[in-house]
């Protein structure tokens, strides 16, 4: 099957080569034929402009297997093929290890950087070294606060503290009185930004759960144990899509009423909020994220634009329930929301 699809992509690209060739060659003015052929490169997944080769790197904190941070690469890949952008692409979620592919990239004299800050501190000298070697960086998802201190042109994601005081809202809003909120990676400032977020504007009483996120079986397990010893709790809120899956797993082994809720979105989500079995989620559009990072860099460096006027451009938070989730089924499923 791989195969055939890799044919298919080989077949297009050349119908669309033969005539991006019989367009250029149909007229000296250019002018409208001229764009055509430029659509039909597009179309085909090549690039949309004539600038240089350039190339950007993207170093995550993402961890393996969560589908968010494919949905993010997923946009920066589409927006370099559209940019003509060498983009690389690496990730780890330890933070000294994070600083070190980023000092890869620096010594690979790449044209542009795309940060995650989840870890600031393991982070910024790093990101200040690519700044002052003359590589404009942009930051994604996490750092918003340390962005512009650490040197970057711009911050693209959500602010996680008012994501945070959307769910404390929302949960208001549901009659919730007692919730957990599920950290599954330890250290990550955004996480802790969204807990203490829900936790200022819900009413009723907001727990942290620290788990390992690395370890699924024992996420399920610590939510299990915590629904079993506490059956006052009405909510249960986890701060990535694939830890939800493990909430509603627990919370039906617990024998619990609790709701589960999320931040993020997949295909995975959208079909459980269809069918109730989550009751709500917190998109900030990661596809979103990755393409306009993609786009801000190549801006810079084709006309020095900076978007967002020094400040965070924003993404989200936007509050994702049953009606809203049938109506981007279509995005969920082909990967890009």
């Amino acid at each position: 099957m791989a195969r055939a699809r890799t044919g298919v992509r080989a077949i297009g690209a050349l119908l669309a080569a033969v005539l991006v060739a019989s367009l250029a060659g149909c007229s000296s003015t250019g002018g409208k034929r001229a764009e055509d052929a430029r659509k039909a490169q597009a179309a085909a997944g090549k690039a949309a402009v004539s600038t240089p080769r350039w190339t950007f790197a993207m170093v995550t904190h993402s961890g393996d297997g969560d589908t968010f941070w494919d949905i993010v690469q997923k946009g920066a890949e589409e927006a370099a093929a559209k940019d003509n952008i060498n983009f690389l692409y690496s990730k780890n979620d330890e933070g000294q290890q994070q600083a070190q592919l980023v000092q890869t990239a620096i010594d690979k004299k790449v044209d542009g950087l795309i940060v995650t800050l989840a870890k600031p501190d393991a982070m910024k000298a790093v990101v200040e070294k690519a700044v002052a070697a003359g590589i404009p960086v942009v930051t994604v998802n996490s750092g918003s606060e340390q962005s512009k201190a650490y040197g970057a042109l711009t911050h693209i994601g959500q602010d996680e503290t008012v994501a945070g005081e959307a769910v404390g809202d929302e949960l208001n809003g549901r009659g919730k009185k007692k919730a957990v909120c599920v950290l599954h990676e330890q250290g990550n400032v955004g996480h802790e930004q969204r807990c203490a977020g829900a936790k200022k504007t819900f009413d009723g009483e907001m727990l942290n759960l620290y788990v390992d996120g690395t370890n699924m079986p024992d996420v399920q397990a610590s939510i299990e144990a915590k629904l079993q010893t506490d059956s006052s709790i009405d909510a249960i809120v986890t701060l990535g899509a694939p830890f939800a899956d493990a909430a509603v797993k627990a919370k039906k082994s617990a024998g619990s009423k609790a709701e589960i809720d999320t931040f993020d979105l997949n295909a995975k989500v959208a079909a459980a909020l269809k069918n109730d079995t989550l009751g709500f989620a917190v998109d900030q559009q990661p596809y979103l994220q990755g393409y306009e990072a993609v786009d801000l860099l190549w801006l810079y460096r084709y006309n020095a634009d900076i978007l967002g006027g020094g400040k965070p451009v924003l993404t989200g938070p936007q509050i994702i329930t049953r009606d809203d989730a049938a109506e981007l089924e279509d995005y969920t499923k082909r990967g890009t929301r």
